[in-house]
């Protein structure tokens, strides 16, 4: 459906309004889905995207400080969702033999089968393929590159 029908507007001051509003409508949309589908494990996404930093280290242990780096969302409190992932028996918390202040997190077997069953869902393949061909995908990526400050080196 297009912006204008989604949110029952017809009136944009210019394009470059009507991108900002479609892209902060889509990311809205998606993580509502994605949401959605991590709640079927009984995690937010906060916490599946802390267990896919842990699975990418695996078997080494990882600190709340590069958890905090690597995170999608940049604001929420790491340690707060280690403990929960703790609770749920996904991850371990141990203390860092490099720095006595530091933690060090490791993912636990049912943490890796719990991104087992979600991976697939979470890539939203079923919508992507459905929607955006491949050529399309990568357009996509380097739009939203760009759109960050990106510019690819000159060929030459």
């Amino acid at each position: 459906m297009k912006i204008e029908d989604e949110i029952q507007t017809r009136k944009f001051r210019n394009e470059r309004q009507k991108a900002t509003i479609n892209i902060v409508f889509t990311s809205n949309w998606i993580t509502s889905i994605l949401e959605k589908r991590a709640n079927a494990q009984q995690i937010t996404l906060q916490q599946f995207n802390v267990l896919r930093i842990l699975r990418g280290q695996h078997p080494s242990p990882v600190t709340n400080s590069l958890l905090k780096e690597r995170m999608l969302d940049k604001m929420p409190d790491v340690s707060r969702i280690i403990d929960r992932l703790v609770s749920k028996g996904m991850v371990t918390r141990g203390v860092c033999d490099r720095d006595r202040r530091a933690v060090d997190v490791m993912i636990t077997q049912k943490g890796l089968d719990t991104l087992a069953e979600l991976e697939d869902n979470m890539l939203m393949m079923d919508i992507l393929q459905e929607n955006i061909s491949e050529d399309e995908c990568r357009i996509l990526n380097e739009l939203l590159d760009r759109l960050r400050g990106y510019r690819p080196p000159a060929a030459g």
